[in-house]
């Protein structure tokens, strides 16, 4: 995997620049190596640290592509009145975010269903630490549609509560995990040994992913603009494709273990992070681009792309309350990839309005059906945040869309 990955960093540090079907494969191939590695090194961490801390730093470090590319984007936009009037650093936020539950989350749910031929997905107590942080996040992001910038009182707002989410989830204690193929052999290493060598990996992996997913972002976009496809709906759909896949190549590589509720969680935390890290983020990159700093200035906002912000934040309401007993079924997760699927192949900018609606919709009938779970849901997510871990999903096993 290491030998795999390595050619992703050579070309990016020689500036070498192969054909774009050719830089495509090798950037791909070094983040699905990047992957495999990552899913090795958080098994193996699990040993000495708690599964969800275990898991949000995979997640963080899986979504690096999305950081560097909307980093990007988003300087550009403040370097230039014509960038920021493209809209692309939204695109590529919302798409990326929308990618990652349409796409993600059945995935590891059909990886599941292959395995094990059962029909819910259950995840453990600690997700429900995930869920109450994503559905605070979602109700302020919510709000944001209804302004003109995505400004800095919304990054304070945003990075304090991952901050807050990221020392929650540090105080549950490790527990005792079976290991298999390279993740055993790390885990059978004495402490001075193993500890460092997960360490290295998952440096290791963070240069490959950080170094491969722009190129492979790129190339894919200039394969796209052969065929004419425009620039905002490549930014918005394909070069997330590039820049989602390693947290979704993690989650599946788990899931096909036999570990889809770790999977699940992996995809949990990423939105986590992206719903309010990378968000949060985007007014910086944009003000210092620019020269300027103001609380109340910051990434403009035009009316698609406040629509795109209301999509998103819809569609993360929706997968909210899928998860509101802490399961998945099998109905909630076609739906899930039925309904970002289809929005697709509609270009009227009248669907996105009617896709939130829906979204919205589907997200209110879920919470009524499955309103006894929410309190056992989010008393489990107030013991985890107190440091008990216990066990075992809420009792009731109610599927909101059989």
């Amino acid at each position: 995997m290491v030998a795999l990955g390595l050619p992703g960093i050579v070309l990016r540090l020689t500036g070498t620049h192969p054909d774009e079907v050719l830089a495509a494969l090798i950037f791909g191939v070094a983040i699905l190596s990047a992957a495999f590695l990552l899913s090795w090194a958080a098994e193996t961490a699990e040993m000495d640290i708690s599964q969800g801390l275990a898991l949000a730093v995979i997640a963080i470090i899986a979504v690096l592509p999305e950081y560097a590319v909307d980093f990007v984007l988003a300087w550009k936009a403040g370097g230039s009145a014509e960038e920021a009037e493209k809209g692309l650093a939204i695109a590529n936020m919302t798409g990326g975010n929308r990618l990652l539950i349409g796409v993600g989350w059945p995935v590891v749910f059909a990886l599941f269903f292959f395995r094990t031929r059962l029909k819910e997905l259950i995840v453990d107590r600690q997700r429900s630490l995930e869920l109450a942080f994503l559905s605070v996040a979602t109700l302020y992001v919510l709000l944001i549609p209804l302004r003109h910038s995505v400004s800095v009182i919304d990054t304070i707002v945003l990075v304090s509560l991952f901050v807050i989410y990221l020392f929650f989830t540090s105080r549950v204690e490790a527990e005792e995990v079976e290991l298999v193929g390279p993740a055993k052999a790390m885990g059978a290493l004495p402490d001075r040994k193993r500890r460092p060598l997960v360490v290295i990996v998952l440096v290791f992996s963070a240069v490959v992913i950080f170094t491969s997913a722009e190129p492979f972002a790129e190339a894919l976009v200039h394969i796209g603009e052969r065929f004419g496809v425009s620039e905002f709906l490549l930014i918005q759909w394909l070069a997330p494709l590039a820049s989602e896949s390693p947290e979704v190549l993690v989650a599946g590589l788990l899931a096909w273990r036999g570990r889809a509720a770790a999977g699940m969680g992996v995809l949990i935390s990423s939105k986590v992070n992206q719903w309010t890290l990378l968000i949060g983020t985007l007014p910086i990159a944009f003000l210092l681009s620019a020269g300027e700093f103001s609380f109340t200035s910051g990434l403009p906002l035009d009316d698609r792309q406040r629509e795109e912000i209301f999509l998103t934040a819809a569609q993360s309401a929706f997968a909210i309350a899928v998860f509101a007993n802490l399961r998945m079924g099998r109905k909630e997760a076609v739906a899930l990839f039925l309904l970002f699927a289809t929005q697709l192949f509609i270009t009227d900018e009248r669907a996105r309005l009617v896709y939130a609606s829906a979204y919205t919709a589907l997200c209110l009938v879920i919470l009524i059906v499955n309103r006894t779970d929410i309190p056992h849901t989010a008393r489990a997510a107030w013991d985890v945040m107190r440091g008990r871990g216990d066990e075992g999903p809420p009792e009731s096993s109610t599927h909101a869309l059989d």
